[in-house]
This record gives structure tokens, C-alpha cells and sequence, in this order.
């Protein structure tokens, strides 16, 4: 596969798996009436974006994950002061537009000294216009517009910290929950996309083949059926054939194998290689046919992929704790592409379990108490929930920067260890 084909199937699935991350966090947002400012897929400079409704995306540089934004998160950058002469544009009475610079371009809307200003509580500006004050009401979906880019005001109701512990921890669980509905999922499609064994359908077939091995001087190739040896017929027994490798030492064995449809005769002589038992190089895989599974297979297929992989994550993360691996040997951005590329040249079937295994990771990854991590901010959720009173919001963003910093160098750290080891290959 080409490294051009190789880095689009790679961003088709980081899109898919970060996306639905961040839209299970702007879905559970929008429901509670959080004004969600921008959906963003990566880090960095834009790459592309464009507005619908009241949410701005983005695709962003930096491959490292995505962000929703949303109102109330954060400070408001843009501010307005008594004193400050601005431009209203009016509709019905009501303002839609609050212009803050380039005043000369809006002489024929209403302008003046902001005498007081809410766009939090009550929604409303008095504008000192040649000394009469005036009061006007603001829309809650007014625009601020400054340096020509438009911010809508975003009123209490509106902001993430104004509404229940309940519907910010949903908001927050939204976006793992998201990777795991889409795990399962993915993992029904593999299971009916791989199928049921047939029982009493196994054949043994060569997986591969070591490079100078008795079996690779035989002509031995991966992929070839084992039909029979030494004349018999060994069905999907795989252990009777190792038995009878090892018991050939230095004695040629005759293979029947198919290939492309055609019998072929080979002789293969097992030799000690490990000082144990005689080998011919080969590892031998079973293969069977294949028929669509029922409903309740399905079903208890996806359960046992879940149950797999997660075990499996949580074995890798045990050992990430426990520093039973090299910083060396974690897989970053690089190694994910790599790999990816190789799930896609495997087959559609293979990328769907590999985009399957990804989505459940990150799903798990992320609830993981790590400052920066959904895991550390719902843990913030739980203690304001209990003791009827927020954190404070300052400590809480700096621990939060402090994980994100943390997590960013990691993770140049890895990427650079996954060009080195890119380049060794």
C-alpha cells in the first residue's frame, strides 16, 4: 500500500473516532442548552472551517485529539467597558449586532458610550447617545463583532458551569460514551463481516514461513492448504502434525499441499534448531468456512470482543503504571498510521476491528483519572457534587493545563520515538 493511500485511511479513522468523541460531548451539551462555540477535529492552526448554526468546525494541524468549546468553559476574551463608545444594530427595538472597532463603517446605526452593559443576566445596554441614555434590550443570540469576527454572547443559561452537576458530568461522559456506542457497533459489523466457523470445515494452511527453514528449502509457501503428509489425510488437526514433525528428525516428510487450485508434492526434512525437538519453520494456522451468524451469535461474538480488548487495554495500561515498558516502546501518532495502513492493506475486515479497538481505547483512555482527561474532570464533578459547591475554577483549569502540558510532551516524545523506529525499519 502506498504511503498516499496509507495516510488517508489513517485520517478517515482518527476522524471518525475523535469525531464522534467530540460530538458526544457537543450532543449532551446542546441538550442541557449549552451554547457550544466550536467543534474542532486536532490541535493548532485551521486547516478548514466553517460555521452552521450557532457552532463553528474545525479541522485543525495537529492530529492529537479535538475539542467542543463551549460557552462559559473559559473566560470571554472580549470585553466591553463603561465609557466605551460601540455600534448597535437593531431589529424590532432589539439589538442583534454589537460592533466594538471600525465605528466609521456603522455611522448609520445606532452609536454610543456604553453607560451599562449585561449580556449575562438581564440582557440589556444603556448606550449614552449626546448625552441621552437609552436602554435597549439585547437578543440572546446577539453577535459581538470585533477585528470583522463574530462571537455570540453567550447569556447564564447558556454557560456550561450554570447548569446541574448531572448535565455537565453527562456532558463530559458524552464523549467516551460515544467511542464505546461506536466499538460496539463496530464490533457487530466485524463479527457478521467475518462470519461463524462451519464446524468440521478446518483446514490447516501455512501462515507463514521462516526465511532458511527446512520447509522454505522445500518450496513451502504462506497460504498453502496442507492436504495431506506422509499420505495422511490430517483434517484440521493441527497438534498431529506438529507430533509428527517433531518426530521426523532428519527424516523427509512428504507434503501434499494445495496451492492455486493444484495439488503440489514437496519433501521437507525437520531439523533440532532449538536443541528440543526437531522443526520445519512453518507456522501453521486452522481456517474454516465461513456462514453469516445468527442474532444471538452476533451478540455474544460482540460481547466476547469486548471483553477481549478490554482486558487487553487494561493490561497494556497496568503495565504503562507499573513502568513495565519503555517510553520507546508506546505507539504514538506515527506508529497508529503505520499500523492503521497495515490494517487497510489486511483488508476492510481488519480495519474495522483495528477502528473498533481504537474507539474503545480511547474511550477507556480518557476516563482515566489523569488531569486534562474526561476521567480527572468528572472526578471535579463528583467532589462538587458532594460537598454542594464547585472547586475552584482557577485551580481546576490549572491542573488541567498542567495534565494537557504533561500529556502534549508525551506525546512529542512518542511521535519521536516513532520516527526513529520508522527509519530503522
Amino acid at each position: 500500500m502506498n504511503l498516499l493511500t496509507t495516510i488517508l485511511y489513517t485520517i478517515l479513522v482518527f476522524f471518525v473516532i475523535i469525531g464522534i468523541h467530540e460530538w458526544g460531548h457537543m450532543f449532551f451539551a446542546k441538550r442541557a442548552g449549552i451554547l457550544v462555540r466550536e467543534f474542532a477535529i486536532g490541535f493548532g492552526p485551521k486547516l478548514l472551517s466553517f460555521k452552521k448554526g450557532e457552532t463553528k468546525y474545525a479541522f485543525r494541524l495537529l492530529p492529537f485529539g479535538g475539542f467542543a468549546r463551549m460557552a462559559g468553559e473559559d473566560p470571554e476574551l472580549i470585553q466591553i467597558n463603561p465609557g466605551q463608545t460601540i455600534a448597535l444594530r437593531l431589529k424590532d427595538g432589539i439589538v442583534t449586532h454589537i460592533y466594538l472597532d471600525q465605528l466609521d463603517r456603522y455611522s448609520h446605526l445606532t452609536q454610543g458610550e456604553v453607560v451599562k452593559l449585561d449580556i449575562e443576566r438581564d440582557l440589556h445596554v444603556e448606550l449614552d447617545s449626546k448625552g441621552d441614555v437609552t436602554r435597549y434590550e439585547i437578543d440572546p443570540k446577539a453577535m459581538i463583532v470585533a477585528r470583522n469576527q463574530e462571537n455570540q454572547i453567550a447569556p447564564l443559561n447558556r454557560q456550561f458551569m450554570s447548569k446541574s452537576v448531572g448535565q455537565r458530568m453527562m456532558t463530559i461522559f458524552g464523549g467516551p460514551l460515544m467511542n464505546f456506542v461506536l466499538a460496539l457497533v463496530l464490533f457487530t459489523v466485524y463479527v457478521f463481516m467475518l462470519g461463524v466457523p462451519v464446524e468440521g470445515t478446518g483446514k490447516l494452511v501455512i501462515a507463514d514461513v521462516i526465511e532458511g527453514s527446512p520447509a522454505a528449502e522445500a518450496g513451502v509457501r504462506a497460504g498453502d492448504q496442507i492436504v495431506k503428509v506422509n499420505g495422511e489425510t490430517l483434517g484440521e488437526d493441527s497438534e498431529r502434525m506438529t507430533r509428527m514433525i517433531s518426530a521426523s528428525e532428519n527424516k523427509p516428510m512428504t507434503w501434499q499441499v494445495l496451492r492455486d487450485g493444484e495439488i503440489i508434492e514437496l519433501t521437507v526434512t525437520p531439523q533440532i534448531t532449538d536443541g528440543e525437538s526437531a522443526k520445519a519453520g512453518v507456522y501453521i494456522g486452522l481456517t474454516y468456512d465461513y456462514r453469516r451468524p445468527t442474532l444471538v451469535e452476533a451478540a455474544s461474538g460482540t460481547w466476547n470482543q469486548v471483553v477481549y480488548w478490554t482486558e487487553q487495554i487494561f493490561i497494556g495500561l497496568q503495565k504503562l503504571v507499573t513502568l513495565e515498558v519503555k517510553l520507546e516502546d508506546l505507539g504514538g501518532p506515527v506508529d497508529i498510521a503505520r499500523t492503521t495502513g497495515q490494517a487497510a492493506q489486511a483488508g476492510l475486515t481488519t480495519l474495522i476491528l483495528w477502528t473498533s479497538v481504537l474507539s474503545l481505547y480511547l474511550g477507556i483512555f480518557n476516563l482515566l483519572p489523569v488531569p486534562a482527561l474526561d476521567g480527572s474532570r468528572l472526578i471535579f464533578l463528583a467532589v462538587e457534587g458532594v460537598r454542594g459547591k464547585p472547586i475552584s475554577q482557577e485551580r481546576e483549569s490549572l491542573v488541567h493545563l498542567i495534565g494537557f502540558s504533561a500529556l502534549f510532551l508525551l506525546m512529542i516524545a512518542v511521535t519521536y520515538y516513532d520516527i526513529i523506529a520508522l527509519f530503522q525499519r
